[in-house]
């Protein structure tokens, strides 16, 4: 009688194995694993690294030459336009302040001969000796010539102090050609400085920019700039600011390519549409996801376990029970972002598929 239960207990075991035989614990089965239809979010998106930069930075010159004599301004400094930056006393050499003194005593003689010739002149007239067409080359003659002089006394005042006083004012002082904040200076009192004219860059003073109007910059490979355009959001991690949520947008594509290092790369601009309360600095490095597609609430799997061949992809359904081979199922996919794939037909949510074990490489 005992033989006869153990037979049966035996035989009750082997049922229970061949039915289960293919699941074991955590939804693995033998020679395989089961991987559940998922519904969720997935994003398309290309990966950028960059800087957060002002959109545009105004770098202040010197348009004469001279030495700092007074800086009013320091780096973060909040400026408007017209506000003074710098006063920059002269610092002509013994030739220059020689040759604008002779220039000036050059002038005036110029200056005395034609009034005489315009005085005798209007003497000749009113004896009706000469024409009035002569009379009046002598008096624009007198008149070149008076400018003349002026100019060389205004170049000698700006030599000597500075400025020129008057109905035409012009001194040193160095004023803000734009709004916004000093982001560096780039002189202190006593250093020379060059002027900017047409044969020289002249020394830079500082760099002001709109730190409210910030963009981020960074490159992209011809592969995947045909994948990008104006309007696509993007989502962008500052390392310094790992609580940040910042929002952006696409706004340039160069059209023009440059080489670095044998590459191919486009510059690609977006700006920043909401900083998440956070302080942004000019310079910040970030990593950005440009978001080409994006959905929610659909069918999810793991890439992993679908197999393409040609424009068809597949899974395999798990086996019901072991020694046997999984089955087939034909299924339409759609987006894609490496890792997931969206399921549009075939599979319903919480439906499982088959993931074969890796092979191992001997």
């Amino acid at each position: 009688m005992k033989k006869v239960i153990l037979a049966g207990a035996a035989l009750l075991l082997i049922a229970a194995g061949v039915v289960d035989g293919t699941r074991g614990a955590n939804g693995k089965s033998e020679g395989g694993t089961r991987v559940r239809v998922e519904r969720g979010a997935i994003v398309d998106k290309a990966l950028a690294t960059g800087r957060i930069v002002p959109r545009e930075e105004v770098q202040v010159k010197s348009q004469i030459s001279g030495i700092v004599r007074a800086c009013y301004v320091e780096v973060g400094d909040e400026v408007r336009e017209g506000e003074r930056l710098f006063e920059i006393a002269p610092n002509p050499t013994p030739l220059e302040r020689t040759e604008a003194e002779r220039n000036v005593q050059l002038a005036e003689i110029a200056c005395d001969r034609s009034r005489l010739e315009h005085d005798r002149r209007a003497s000749l007239l009113e004896d009706g000796l000469i024409s009035q067409e002569e009379y009046d080359a002598a008096r624009k003659q007198l008149e070149g010539v008076s400018v003349e002089r002026d100019l060389a006394v205004e170049r000698l005042a700006l030599i000597k102090e500075g400025k020129i006083r008057g109905s035409r004012a012009v001194d040193s002082v160095i004023r803000a050609p734009a709004s916004g904040t000093v982001l560096e200076r780039l002189v202190d009192p006593g250093e020379p400085v060059v002027p900017l004219t047409s044969f020289q860059e002249g020394t830079a003073l500082l760099t002001i920019a709109d730190m409210n109007d910030l963009v981020f910059k960074w490159t992209v490979d011809e592969i995947d700039v045909g994948k990008l355009e104006p309007g696509l959001p993007v989502r962008i991690r500052v390392g310094a600011l790992p609580n940040a949520e910042i929002e952006g947008k696409v706004v340039r594509i160069a059209p023009k390519a440059r080489e670095e290092q044998g590459t191919t790369l486009f510059s690609v601009e977006a700006s920043i549409e909401e900083a998440g309360g956070a302080l942004l600095r000019a310079g910040y490095s970030a990593n950005a996801d440009v978001v080409i597609r994006e959905k929610v609430d659909v069918l999810l799997l793991p890439e992993r376990v679908v197999s393409f061949e040609g424009e068809k992809a597949f899974v395999e359904l798990p086996p019901p029970r072991s020694g046997v081979e999984p089955e087939r199922r034909a299924i339409e996919v759609g987006l894609s972002d490496g890792l997931q794939v969206e399921v549009l037909s075939g599979l319903e949510e919480g439906d499982e598929v088959w993931q074969r074990p890796p092979k191992e490489i001997e």
